[in-house]
C-alpha cells in the first residue's frame, strides 16, 4: 500500500529523482523521459475517460490507467530481471493479452477501414486520439530507453498494443466507424 504523508521532499532540487531500487537518476535521462511520457499518456487517457459516457469503455480505460501506473513502476525499476514479485512490480504478458482481447472485441463490430482516418469525429473519439498519440510518444521514449538499458519486453509490447486499442476505441466512439473522417490523399493540391 502506498502512503504519502508529505508531497515534497526537496530531494529532487538537484535535478535528480529516486528510482525504485534507491538509486538516483537525472530528471532529463532517457528513463525519466519514458516515465514522464507514460504519465502524460495516463493523464490524456483520464481526460478521454471523462468523455466516453459508456460504462464498459470507462471501466476499460480505468483498468488501463492502473496498468500504466504498473508500467511506470516497471520503468522506474532498473535491472535485467523482469520477474514480478510482491516487492517488484513488473508488467506481465497477461496485461498485453487482455489488451489484445479488448482490441479484438471492439474491432469485431467496426466497419472495415477503406482509408486512413483523421483523428477526430466526436469529442470523445478526438480525446481518445489525443491519448493514442501520447501513448505512441511514450512508446518511442521507451524504445529510446531500451537502446541504452534493458526494458521489460512485456512493457514495450503493452505500449505498442495500447495505441492499437485506443485507435479501435476511437472508431467505436465514432459510431463504430460510420462517423470516421476519412483521409483524402491530395485533396487540397
Amino acid at each position: 500500500m502506498v502512503k504519502l504523508n508529505k508531497i515534497y521532499t526537496r530531494t529532487g532540487d538537484d535535478g535528480t529523482t529516486g528510482l525504485v531500487d534507491g538509486s538516483r537518476c537525472a530528471k532529463h535521462a532517457a528513463r525519466m523521459e519514458a516515465i514522464g511520457a507514460v504519465d502524460e499518456a495516463n493523464s490524456a487517457i483520464g481526460l478521454a475517460a471523462a468523455a466516453t459516457g459508456t460504462a464498459g469503455h470507462l471501466a476499460a480505460l480505468v483498468r488501463i490507467q492502473n496498468d500504466l501506473f504498473d508500467l511506470g513502476a516497471d520503468l522506474a525499476t532498473p535491472g535485467e530481471d523482469f520477474t514480478p514479485s510482491p516487492m517488484v512490480l513488473r508488467m506481465v504478458p497477461g496485461q498485453v493479452d487482455w489488451l489484445e482481447g479488448a482490441i479484438d472485441g471492439i474491432n469485431a463490430d467496426l466497419a472495415p477501414l477503406t482509408s486512413f482516418i483523421l483523428p477526430g469525429g466526436s469529442e470523445a473519439a478526438a480525446r481518445v486520439h489525443v491519448a493514442r498519440a501520447a501513448v505512441r510518444r511514450a512508446e518511442r521514449r521507451m524504445v529510446a530507453l531500451a537502446a541504452e538499458a534493458p526494458v521489460n519486453p512485456a512493457a514495450l509490447a503493452y505500449a505498442n498494443r495500447l495505441s492499437d486499442y485506443l485507435f479501435v476505441l476511437a472508431r467505436a466512439l465514432n459510431g463504430n466507424g460510420a462517423e470516421d473522417a476519412l483521409w483524402v490523399p491530395g485533396q487540397n493540391r
